[in-house]
C-alpha cells in the first residue's frame, strides 16, 4: 500500500529507486489548467452595416463579404437577419459571435411566441435587449465582437439604433458601423438633411451609392450586398445584388505594382 501518491515523489527518486539522470520533460499544461481565454482577435469578420430612415420605414444594408484576415474568404455571407415581424438586425465584426447573438434573438422570439398573448417584440425592445447582452458580456470580459444596427417599425414609427461591442448605444436617423461610419455617414446625413421625407426608392438608391463608394474605399468589402426594407407591413430582404464596377482609372494608380 502506497502512503503517498506519485505526485509526492515528482522530481526526485522514489524509495528504492535511482535518481533519474535525464529529467523528464515538463508535463503538458491543459487548457482547463490555464486562465480562461476568449476571442479578442476574430477569425472571420464582416465590415460596414448601413441604416437609414425614410418616410414610413427603414432601410438596412450590408455587403456579403466574410474576411479571413485580409482574404475575402466568403463572398456570400449574409449579415442581415429578421427578428420578429417588423425588425431587422445587421452586424459587422466576428461572424461567429453574430451567429451566437442570432441564436439568442431566436430564443427570445420563441419565448415570446410561446406566451401567445398577442404582444410582439418591438424594434426598441430588441435594441434594448442587445445593449444588455453586449454590456453583460463586456463586463464578464468575454465580449461579442460585433457592432449591431437595429432597424424596424413600431406603430407606424420608424426606429433605427446602434450598439457596439461594449454596450454603447444610440438612436439616429442615419447609422453606420465599421468603415462606413467614416465614409458613408457624411453622404447619408447630407442627403437626409436635404430630404428628410425621402421615399423608399430614394433611400434604397442612396444606400446603393454608399455601398458602391465603400467597395472602392474599403479593402474588406465586395460589390455583392443585401438590402432589407422594413415598413409597417413587414420586412423584405431583397435578393443579393451585385453592384457595377468601373476600373477605367486604374492605370492612374502608381506605387502598388
Amino acid at each position: 500500500m502506497a502512503f503517498f501518491d506519485d505526485a509526492f515523489w515528482a522530481g526526485g527518486p522514489r524509495p528504492g529507486c535511482f535518481y533519474p539522470v535525464t529529467q523528464p520533460s515538463a508535463p503538458a499544461v491543459h487548457a482547463k489548467d490555464g486562465p480562461v481565454k476568449h476571442t479578442t482577435q476574430p477569425s472571420v469578420t464582416g465590415t460596414s452595416v448601413l441604416g437609414l430612415k425614410f418616410n414610413g420605414g427603414v432601410v438596412v444594408a450590408a455587403d456579403m463579404c466574410g474576411s479571413y484576415g485580409s482574404l475575402s474568404r466568403f463572398q456570400k455571407q449574409s449579415r442581415l437577419t429578421q427578428v420578429g415581424e417588423n425588425c431587422v438586425v445587421g452586424a459587422g465584426g466576428d461572424m461567429a459571435d453574430f451567429h451566437a447573438l442570432s441564436h439568442m434573438l431566436e430564443d427570445i422570439q420563441t419565448e415570446n411566441d410561446d406566451f401567445a398573448d398577442g404582444h410582439t417584440l418591438t424594434p426598441r425592445a430588441i435594441h434594448s435587449y442587445i445593449t444588455r447582452v453586449m454590456y453583460s458580456k463586456r463586463s464578464k470580459m468575454e465580449p461579442l465582437w460585433n457592432t449591431v444596427v437595429v432597424g424596424g417599425v413600431s406603430s407606424g414609427v420608424p426606429f433605427l439604433g446602434y450598439v457596439d461591442k461594449i454596450g454603447v448605444a444610440f438612436e439616429d436617423n442615419t447609422v453606420a458601423s465599421g468603415y462606413g461610419a467614416h465614409i458613408a455617414i457624411p453622404l447619408m446625413r447630407a442627403a437626409y438633411e436635404a430630404n428628410p421625407a425621402m421615399s423608399e426608392d430614394e433611400a434604397v438608391a442612396l444606400l446603393q451609392k454608399c455601398l458602391q463608394v465603400l467597395f472602392y474605399r474599403d479593402a474588406r468589402s465586395v460589390n455583392r450586398y443585401e438590402i432589407a426594407i422594413v415598413t409597417a407591413t413587414g420586412v423584405r430582404i431583397l435578393p443579393p445584388i451585385e453592384g457595377p464596377t468601373n476600373w477605367d482609372i486604374a492605370y492612374m494608380v502608381r506605387g502598388y505594382e
